[in-house]
């Protein structure tokens, strides 16, 4: 089973072998070990190709990915989106946790949500999951039916440290959920840290409407998009509740993978 995580940067310990090209000036140990971190998590080694494994040319995809001018050395740019809270799936598509786009067969999918947040009202977290679905389903031919017990497509669920599946949460501030692809078993199901703070978007905290849409992209068959207005873009960021919606981009994407909703609801 493949997961997608949406994080804050959550750099591997040790990392690579050789030093990174920077271009200009020194960096502390920690700033080393943390970009090789970042390159070693998020854009993989391809075992079949030799020189996609060099610091250099994982360099070149991650500029690539985020639009950069390509030159395969670090800079200080490079390490600010480092930095900034994402998810946890590699960027490059090649070597992504969704290779093989996944996607659900039946036209009702449903989900149940398992445990809430202490942070918002039960009927506040049932609202948002239902509005996140429904940015996507306006889209596609697919309905999505809430159910209140047994096993569903997609279980959602707020959770703290181990919780039962190979991804344990690490405390407020890292990882911030993770949702994997269409499938059995833990297949489509979305958790979020409890450890983080939750908002409805009207208060300080993570807008759990944000990250339920970003998690459900995964839980349909969605990768990442290197657009920067994508919901499905791997870093989160803090929009207007009230104008939030899909990007073209995530439109095609998903339409992709189920066709369009026409006006009748079928293909």
């Amino acid at each position: 089973m493949q997961l997608a995580v949406l994080c804050a940067v959550c750099l591997l310990p040790g990392g690579l072998a050789l030093p990174l090209p920077w271009e200009a000036g020194g960096m502390s140990e920690q700033q080393w070990e943390q970009a090789q971190g970042y390159l070693k998590r998020f854009y993989p080694s391809d075992p079949e190709t030799r020189d996609a494994n060099s610091l250099a040319a994982k360099l070149k995809q991650m500029q690539k990915f985020f639009r950069l001018p390509i030159t395969g050395m670090l800079n200080s740019h490079m390490i600010e989106i480092m930095l900034k809270p994402r998810c946890g799936v590699p960027d490059v598509a090649e070597y992504s946790l969704f290779p093989r786009h996944t996607k659900w067969n039946s036209r009702v999918v449903t989900y149940r949500i398992m445990s809430y947040t202490r942070d918002l009202p039960r009927m506040t977290v049932n609202q948002l999951v239902a509005k996140a679905f429904r940015m996507w389903s306006k889209e596609i031919p697919l309905s999505f039916k809430r159910v209140g017990w047994g096993t569903a497509d997609i279980m959602i669920g707020f959770a703290r440290g181990a919780h039962g599946d190979p991804y344990p949460f690490d405390g407020p501030g890292n990882i911030l959920a993770h949702a994997f692809e269409p499938g059995p078993d833990l297949g489509g199901d979305a958790h979020f840290d409890e450890d983080e703070r939750w908002s409805d978007g009207h208060s300080l905290g993570i807008n759990f409407l944000f990250a339920a849409t970003h998690e459900l992209g995964h839980s349909l068959g969605l990768g990442h998009s290197s657009d920067p207005n994508a919901v499905m873009y791997p870093t989160y960021t803090k929009r207007d509740p009230e104008s939030f919606q899909l990007s073209q981009d995530d439109i095609n994407g998903i339409q992709e993978l189920y066709g369009k909703r026409s006006n009748t609801g079928e293909d």
